[in-house]
């Protein structure tokens, strides 16, 4: 579960990067404390899926494109 977890992290972040996005503004957007993102990123908590579709709003992408990881 946690590779998993670690995977649609890392693909929040190549995207964040991609669109020029730091975290602590992604984070904003999201209304999430940095530290919260930080750990999403890392695969270090368990998202939902309120959570999930929150970032991809965010980040102006389809929920399937943070979590199309396999």
């Amino acid at each position: 579960m946690n590779d998993i977890l670690y995977r649609i992290g890392r693909r929040i972040v190549q995207i964040r990067t991609e669109r020029g996005i730091s975290q602590q503004d992604l984070a904003a957007r999201c209304n999430f404390e940095k530290s919260n993102m930080s750990r999403i990123e890392y695969g270090r908590t368990n998202m939902t899926l309120v959570t999930l579709l929150t970032i991809s709003r965010a980040l102006g992408v389809k929920l399937r494109d943070l979590v199309d990881v396999e």
